[in-house]
């Protein structure tokens, strides 16, 4: 059995069963696909929400970027924008001229970005996931849970003062599916690229971030109503000038 997953969440699943199997297993199999395409199609249906087009020539050069790069904890009130959006989640998971703004292993990209909206302007509050092919947010619920995801970080005042958080989660299985227990590395190094372009590109738009790995995952997990393992959350917003 060949299993095939197209960027994690929400994709498309394959399965190729071989020409000697039985009556009784391939009719299980097609059950299995039936149910993955149902599940698929009933995904489409929540609220698609497009992003502008991400700007591809950054504000300042790469070396000033890197150089200023830092971690910010406090935040001003100001909402931040589409656009500002548009650009983070680009370099976060997005699609680029190859393929993805970070390598993986195997190119399985098991990651997927979940968005805690509090104050975007024209965008609800609530929390959404990045699809990265649509370059679209999928919304998932209505709820400002920025004050909830606090309480489960630990009470870290950051992450209720940030107008949004990108919580950076992946699903294990997409890469142990080929690499075994080797595969959780594997998976934390992506984590890292990814974090380290949210950081970057927030410094490029003048904003600041955090990467906040201290918090209890089952809680993140219910308040988010999430199934894949969240690894880190990153506030993000206008620093006090």
């Amino acid at each position: 059995m060949r299993v095939w997953n197209r960027y994690g969440y929400g994709g498309i699943i394959c399965i190729f069963p071989p020409s000697n199997y039985n009556k009784e297993v391939k009719r299980v199999i097609s059950t299995l696909i039936l149910g993955i395409m149902i599940f698929n199609n009933n995904s489409f249906s929540q609220e698609k929400i497009p992003l502008p087009q991400p700007s591809k020539k950054g504000k300042q050069s790469f070396e000033e970027v890197i150089n200023i790069r830092k971690s910010i904890r406090d935040y001003s009130q100001e909402a931040l924008t589409k656009a500002e959006l548009s650009n983070l989640l680009w370099a976060a998971y997005g699609k680029n001229s190859y393929r993805k703004t970070v390598p993986s292993a195997g190119a399985l990209y098991p990651i997927v970005i979940y968005l805690i909206a509090g104050k975007v302007k024209d965008l609800s509050q609530g929390v959404y996931r990045y699809d990265a092919d649509r370059h679209c947010l999928i919304k998932n619920s209505d709820k400002d849970v920025r004050e909830d995801l606090t309480r489960a970080a630990l009470s870290q005042d950051c992450i209720k003062e940030a107008p949004v958080i990108i919580a950076i989660c992946a699903r294990y299985e997409i890469t142990a599916s080929k690499y075994g227990e080797r595969g959780t590395r594997y998976v934390h190094i992506e984590t890292g690229h990814v974090a380290q372009n949210i950081y970057l590109q927030a410094v490029n738009l003048r904003l600041g971030t955090v990467a906040v790995g201290a918090f209890y995952d089952e809680q993140v997990k219910k308040i988010l109503d999430i199934e894949e393992e969240p690894l880190l959350l990153m506030p993000v917003g206008k620093p006090y000038s």
